[in-house]
């Protein structure tokens, strides 16, 4: 039954203007929702999205707007780990230095109608460190789309969900200078290429990784030539002094 009338389902007529009625409801519902996801996109392209910041950056009071956290301890080790990624040049680096120095590492809280929620204390985690290196907005960029849910079949032929990072070319939104960051832009790209290049690399494959404690001057250079593996190194003599090299492989 509806504001209309009443429908009996056993008969032919009733059930025509039901089966009509609910296709254009779902019709309706489909035009709704291509609506609302084209004005949330279009305020993502305006950099006016407001969306979960990462700690040490809030929204301000007009659209788009994105400031410095007013607690200065949060800013102040956001910016320590930038200043040390530059002088050590590894995200291990960073996390054993913050460790080393004792700090506290902020973890933002989930945002709730609009109002930024507190800042907790926590032990410093690589995984923090290395988003905090990786995060465009702590150079101050407005990224939108950084990720995408794709459906695929497990080995078992389930079908499951997951979230895939894109490449920073497929980015939907891409917004440099958006708002004051840590670190230039060009900072920031030079320093993804370097922790690209501390990954250890495949066989065969260019790279050097990440320069480890030791005095052997070919880590990471020397390669097997038969396997094509990167050499590992150990040391040998009374010291541990005399470096030597040896394929994993």
């Amino acid at each position: 039954a509806d504001a209309d009338g009443i429908y009996h389902p056993g008969l032919v007529n009733d059930r025509l203007i039901l089966g009509l009625k609910g296709i254009m409801s779902e019709a309706e519902l489909h035009v709704l929702r291509a609506r609302l996801d084209g004005g949330i996109r279009s305020k993502a392209a305006r950099g006016h999205l407001r969306r979960g910041l990462p700690a040490g950056l809030v929204w301000g009071e007009a659209d788009g707007q994105i400031g410095f956290h007013p607690d200065e301890a949060v800013t102040g080790v956001i910016g320590a780990v930038s200043g040390q990624f530059a002088v050590c040049g590894s995200v291990r680096g960073v996390w054993l230095w913050l460790r080393d120095q004792g700090l506290r590492w902020p973890l933002q809280g989930a945002c709730r109608r609009g109002q930024d929620a507190g800042i907790t204390w926590v032990t410093p985690t690589y995984h923090a460190v290395h988003t905090t290196l990786t995060n465009p907005a702590y150079a101050g960029a407005y990224a939108y789309g950084r990720t995408r849910s794709e459906r695929y079949l497990d080995s078992r032929g389930v079908l499951r969900s997951r979230r895939r990072e894109m490449p920073r070319d497929q980015w939907e939104v891409l917004i440099t200078g958006h708002h004051e960051g840590w670190v230039t832009w060009q900072t920031y790209l030079a320093n993804q290429q370097r922790i690209a290049g501390n990954t250890r690399p495949q066989a065969h494959q260019p790279g050097t990784g990440a320069v480890r404690e030791g005095s052997a001057q070919l880590q990471g250079l020397a390669s097997c030539g038969i396997c094509g593996r990167r050499l590992a190194v150990f040391y040998d003599g009374p010291a541990k002094s005399t470096p030597g090299y040896f394929c994993t492989g």
